[in-house]
């Protein structure tokens, strides 16, 4: 690398640009986000049968059993850093597709409470895995004019994964007819069986996560790191061309090289410059997950039930309404990212979700119809799909320089899995002091103050290469 000609930059070479080739990985690589989706949000559809095969009736346990998997998010996204570093970002994806398929396999299989937290919290180990590599493996394998779509491409594939759980749900519970006794509950097939099969459904997209995996290249970035110029090479020729391939390697190895007297360490997250990257990347993290949507997907069902909807299968298709509503927005900001930019959508998506929050918390305060209350979270929902939910990811994968990036993008997404633990665990705690009312109340003010947050601290980055930032 240290006798590579300086070239222009990687921007003025996209003519012949294999988009193509470059969609495919990103959708490769994305499929962790899809499992990612259908795992994080199945038990919302699971929870209120696997409670009563579990006998479990504490707010303290049912908490637990809805937050457990989060240990284990927060145990992948820290070894996370140091092992994309040390091993790439392939073997990591691959990793996380395996614990995908055996531990919601053994997840269904699980006949004891005990057996059942240990095997979601390994599913939650897959969960950080993928949450830190795969946003941050395309962020690096994309051209920086279409970095933003790409890297969104990840949150859709979240979001396609929690509509497929939302369907899956509705499909395989069967009606249960209103009015048994607990007794009579405990022998139906949803309590025996149906939840079991909600979380084994995920085997199969996570053999085919596995095997695609195997085909996909290794991070041009990595490679160039460690000095594998030749393969760096082959993959930005074949992504763009011989005179991309030569820009983007030089814009890479003058970024490296300039700071290659610099071991990175942890300890450079909290050097000036850096640190405000970390600082930023942070606070956003837990903002996107105190917005307290993640509540209307986990505990939907009491939601609803709180609102006035009190059949079980009406309630999973209300479930099923929001995960599409969810879908079509995410595509509406993945054409929004790299044009409206990720400040503008963070300001709006903070303003949309606290007007829904509040206005949520007066409807069951005022006992407004159930149907007011359904489109009130269908609508803090789409706020959150256009603006929060991808763009955090998208700016926890850029803002950070490409020697930090792998302990940054760690260290960020640790914060978002410690805050949703925090949000998912509480909420029974919070509900049951406050009411439902007053929980609104609080998500709304949260989100007021992320308005401030990124009004005052985030600078934007749409168009800028990784190395230019």
């Amino acid at each position: 690398m240290h006798g590579l000609i300086p070239q222009a930059s990687p921007s003025t070479h996209t003519d012949e640009l294999r988009m193509g080739y470059v969609w495919w990985i990103a959708i490769a690589a994305a499929l962790g986000g899809l499992l990612f989706g259908y795992d994080w949000v199945v038990i919302g559809g699971a929870r209120e049968f696997y409670e009563i095969y579990f006998h479990l009736t504490s707010s303290s346990l049912i908490g637990w059993a809805n937050s457990c998997a989060l240990l284990g998010c927060l145990v992948g996204s820290l070894l996370s850093g140091a092992l994309t570093e040390r091993c790439g970002r392939r073997p990591l994806l691959l990793a996380s597709a395996v614990l995908f398929g055996v531990s919601s396999a053994l997840t269904g299989l699980a006949h004891s409470f005990e057996a059942f937290i240990v095997w979601r919290i390994v599913g939650g180990v897959a969960i950080g895995l993928s949450s830190n590599v795969s946003p941050m493996y395309i962020a690096e394998i994309s051209p920086a004019a279409v970095r933003g779509r790409l890297v969104t491409l990840n949150q859709f594939a979240i979001v396609v994964g929690i509509l497929i759980a939302q369907i899956a749900n509705l499909l395989i519970a069967h009606p249960v007819p209103v009015g048994l006794s607990a007794e009579q509950l405990l022998t139906t097939w949803n309590v025996q069986w149906g939840w079991r099969w909600m979380f084994i459904a995920i085997v199969l997209p996570s053999i085919i996560f596995t095997v695609c995996t195997l085909f996909l290249p290794e991070s041009p970035r990595w490679l160039l790191k460690r000095g594998y110029t030749d393969r760096a090479r082959k993959t930005l020729t074949r992504i763009g061309g011989t005179a991309y391939a030569e820009a983007e390697i030089s814009a890479i190895a003058k970024s490296v090289q300039s700071l290659e007297a610099e071991r990175s360490s942890w300890f450079e997250l909290f050097k000036p410059g850096v640190r405000k990257a970390l600082w930023i990347a942070v606070a956003l993290a837990v903002l996107q997950q105190w917005t307290g949507i993640n509540i209307l997907f986990n505990y939907a069902a009491e939601i609803y039930r709180r609102a006035g909807y009190g059949n079980s299968s009406e309630i999973l298709l209300n479930i099923v309404i929001t995960g599409a509503i969810n879908l079509l927005f995410t595509v509406l900001a993945m054409f929004l990212v790299d044009t409206v930019g990720r400040r503008k959508l963070m300001l709006a998506g903070c303003t949309g979700i606290a007007a829904s929050h509040l206005l949520c918390a007066l409807a069951y305060r005022q006992a407004w119809p159930s149907a007011l209350v359904l489109g009130l979270t269908l609508s803090a929902i789409a706020c959150y799909a256009a603006t929060l939910a991808p763009v955090t990811w998208v700016l926890i994968a850029e803002v950070f320089p490409n020697r930090v990036r792998a302990s940054g993008v760690s260290v960020s997404v640790s914060a978002l899995w410690i805050a949703s633990f925090v949000l998912t665990y509480t909420f029974p705690l919070i509900n049951a002091e406050v009411g439902m009312s007053g929980t609104f109340v609080l998500y709304g003010a949260i989100c007021l103050m992320g308005f401030f947050l990124v009004n005052f601290g985030l600078t934007e980055t749409k168009g800028r290469s990784l190395e230019e930032m």
